[in-house]
């Protein structure tokens, strides 16, 4: 991002180029924890079919054939998703671009009350983007929804088959082939996953490939050399052509020549749209050369026209990267005219800022002009793009521009005489300069008297609030935050309705896959039922079963759309009537985080919670109604990991909590560092920027990678209790005399569909 030419800052917005750091490099780090388990899944169903082919025979083949019609049908619909996806990600870039201009931009905004409009532009790329969101999650709703039907189906096609090739249903094969199910649920389950998760990594990959080839400036295009105290000209143009483009045909600027000599003092002039930014931009290497030469020698910095400010503190600012030399920096300061507004400040030049809006009175220019340009630099060579006409006596040349050519070059008394456009452009300014000068000297003497005004109440203010800071640093909920956010979430446009609908959904759902498990268990050996009319009712009842399964995914869908709406309409509201100490105080990497994990991940995954509980309750029920010996073991199994969860709950919010932060910190430096970047190279800090960017990352990733960690360790702990649990159930089946249970298999048989 640092090396981008002009054409491809273009097409590579901050905003995306945000996401190939954060969305596209997260996709692509995932890919090799999900690639294994395209031959553990495979190796999973050739042994499920092994053991369906030795329980149900041939009948195994329509067990096979339903596999493979149902991976078939996944592939499509994966792939399908995964397109809407790509323009998904689209559309997010577009809203995340408008968004982050708005937030870079918010004092003009507000300044020219153009709020509402921008607000309702974010608003429309946003419903785009809910267009797409709504497609995509249906879609992934209908591959939940096959992954929780895959057992059923399964099962109907394998009875029937059992049916129709006259193969017994008794209660060892049906127990067998009911538990093996089980084993083909997650396969079946994680293929649309490893295949979403290869072509997600696939297109984050293609984007991040586009971005990386993306055209570079090529500076090697600009001879620099050491600076030579012999040398003459330290600034070196013949006959040059400049285009923003790179276009030869239609150049920025043409036929420059223009040589500097060492410590020369030349100014720039000329009306808005010349080319004197270019012309600087030429020097820097930031435009590109198409015809002649150019040389510079020697080493330079840089003062954009738009100030860059970095979020750190001041002095980190005005070291940029290099080391402190207390007597340098303060007459730095002194020359700078900085030292009065630093004592306004309780911690000095320590203070954090983050604003990059600032402007100084013509008393304050001209002590800057007089004392740090004349002055401090007298030994050094400056070019400067000015209009401040009251200037130009001072300088050694001034370049007159116009339609990106240098029209006259010369001293300030001999252009006077010699260009009637050089005459227009002073008086010109002169006049404006003279209708402003009462507004200016009112605002000087308003700001002295606001300063001193300020002086006592500040030191007030630091001796009584110790610590206080004009950015404050990234806030992180400390502890249990309780049931207020999933309350917050439920309670957008009573989400809450929905939420209870497809509670009551699934729960009605694992009901009756209870009920399915306990008539065939229970009907199995029963000579008075025959072998039609036992998988008539269970497909009946899994039938019914689906209803309401597919019921469950399409309301999370609803409820995740409404609420992902809702909030963010809250947040651009908030944002955009935030006051300004807001956004001053602020770091922007902070409010313009992605908001697909709220999108995409957060409605299914508190499907996914609310299941898991609902199931694990289920099976605790059947085991106390059937066999309630096993509670001596379950209660305690469930105390141990209750106290377990404590334990993780303790820590891993803390860690998700740091990733978000740290990820926000990530943010904010890309954006700070596009923004910057012609700065950044003007210094040759490109090193120290990539550095630090290589610094946030790791910190980053450490989180991620701990909250992994911490993830696998309460799942192994948890699949043990879940072990112990169950291996006691049978083990009460086994040991407890004839007569204790209705019957072993057949309560074997629920056990193990629960499970």
């Amino acid at each position: 991002m640092l090396r981008l030419s002009n054409s491809a800052r273009l097409i590579h917005s901050s905003g995306e180029i945000m996401n190939y750091m954060i969305v596209d490099a997260y996709r692509i780090g995932e890919f090799p924890f999900w690639f294994h388990r395209t031959w553990t899944t495979s190796l999973q169903l050739c042994i499920t079919l092994v053991i369906l082919f030795r329980t149900i025979g041939l009948a195994t083949l329509a067990s096979l054939a339903v596999i493979i019609i149902t991976v078939l049908y996944d592939v499509p619909l994966t792939k399908l998703e995964n397109k809407f996806k790509s323009h998904l990600r689209v559309a997010q870039d577009e809203r995340l671009k408008a968004s982050s201009e708005a937030l870079v931009n918010m004092k003009v905004l507000k300044l020219y009350a153009w709020e509402t409009h921008f607000k309702n532009v974010i608003d429309n790329l946003r419903n785009v983007e809910l267009k797409l969101l709504s497609v995509v999650q249906v879609r992934k709703a209908y591959i939940v929804f096959l992954f929780w039907i895959s057992p059923l189906l399964v099962s109907a096609a394998s009875f029937l088959a059992c049916y129709f090739l006259k193969v017994p249903l008794h209660a060892s094969n049906v127990f067998t082939f009911l538990a093996t199910l089980r084993l083909v649920q997650e396969p079946i389950s994680s293929i649309p996953d490893v295949i979403s998760v290869i072509i997600e990594a696939k297109v984050a990959f293609a984007r991040i490939v586009n971005f990386l080839e993306a055209p570079e400036l090529q500076r090697e295009n600009i001879r620099k050399k050491c600076f030579n105290h012999n040398l003459k000209d330290l600034i070196s143009i013949k006959c040059a052509d400049f285009s923003w483009e790179g276009n030869a045909e239609k150049p920025t600027l043409r036929n420059i020549n223009l040589d500097v000599r060492h410590g020369q003092k030349v100014a720039i002039c000329g009306e808005v749209g010349s080319g004197k930014s270019t012309l600087i931009g030429t020097i820097l290497g930031e435009v590109s050369k198409t015809n002649g030469t150019i040389d510079v020698h020697g080493k330079f910095a840089y003062v954009s026209q738009t100030a860059w400010i970095q979020t750190g503190t001041i002095r980190e600012n005005i070291l940029f990267g290099s080391e402190l030399d207390d007597q340098i920096y303060q007459e730095t300061l002194q020359k700078s005219s900085l030292v009065k507004d630093l004592e306004l400040l309780p911690y000095g030049d320590l203070t954090e800022i983050d604003d990059p809006f600032s402007s100084v009175d013509a008393h304050t220019a001209k002590k800057l002009f007089n004392e740090y340009i004349m002055e401090g630099l007298k030994e050094k060579t400056v070019i400067l793009v000015t209009h401040q006409v009251e200037f130009l006596p001072a300088f050694d040349s001034i370049l007159l521009m116009s339609n990106g050519e240098i029209l006259q070059v010369g001293p300030y008394h001999q252009l006077l005489t010699s260009s009637q456009e050089f005459n227009d452009l002073v008086n010109a300014h002169k006049e404006t300069n003279g209708s402003e000068q009462l507004a200016s000297a009112t605002l000087s003497q308003r700001h002295s008297t606001s300063r001193k005004s300020m002086q006592p109440s500040v030191s007030k203010k630091y001796k009584a609030q110790f610590g206080n800071q004009l950015i404050q640093k990234e806030e992180r909920e400390k502890g249990d935050t309780g049931l207020k956010p999933y309350l917050q979430y439920l309670n957008q446009m009573k989400g809450y309705i929905l939420f209870f609908m497809a509670f009551l959904s699934h729960l009605i759902f694992v009901v009756c896959q209870i009920l399915q498990n306990s008539w065939m268990a229970a009907n199995v050996d029963n000579p008075l039922v025959s072998t039609l009319q036992l998988i008539l009712v269970y497909f009946l009842i899994g039938g019914l079963s689906t209803v309401f399964l597919l019921s469950r995914c399409l309301l999370v869908v609803t409820l995740g759309l409404q609420s992902s709406k809702h909030l963010f309409s809250q947040l651009m509201n908030s944002l955009f009537r935030a006051p300004m100490s807001f956004y001053d105080s602020t770091p922007l990497g902070r409010v313009s985080s992605d908001l697909s994990i709220m999108d995409l991940d957060l409605p299914f995954s508190l499907s996914y919670s609310v299941g898991a509980t609902i199931n694990l309750y289920s099976t605790l029920t059947v085991l106390a109604v059937f066999t309630w010996q096993v509670l001596i073991v379950a209660i305690p199994m469930i105390y141990v990991a209750i106290r377990m969860q404590k334990y993780y709950f303790a820590s891993a919010k803390e860690v998700m909590r740091m990733n978000g932060t740290t990820k926000s910190s990530l943010a904010n430096h890309v954006n700070e560092t596009v923004a910057g970047a012609a700065t950044i190279r003007a210094f040759d800090e490109e090193d120290r920027s990539f550095e630090k960017n290589l610094d946030l990352i790791d910190i980053n990733a450490s989180a991620l990678f701990h909250s992994f960690a911490s993830n696998e360790w309460l799942i192994q702990r948890l699949e043990t209790i879940s072990a112990v649990v169950l291996t006691a159930a049978a083990l009460c089946i086994v040991m407890c005399p004839p007569g204790t249970f209705t019957s072993g298999e057949n309560l074997v048989i629920i056990l193990s569909k629960m499970s």
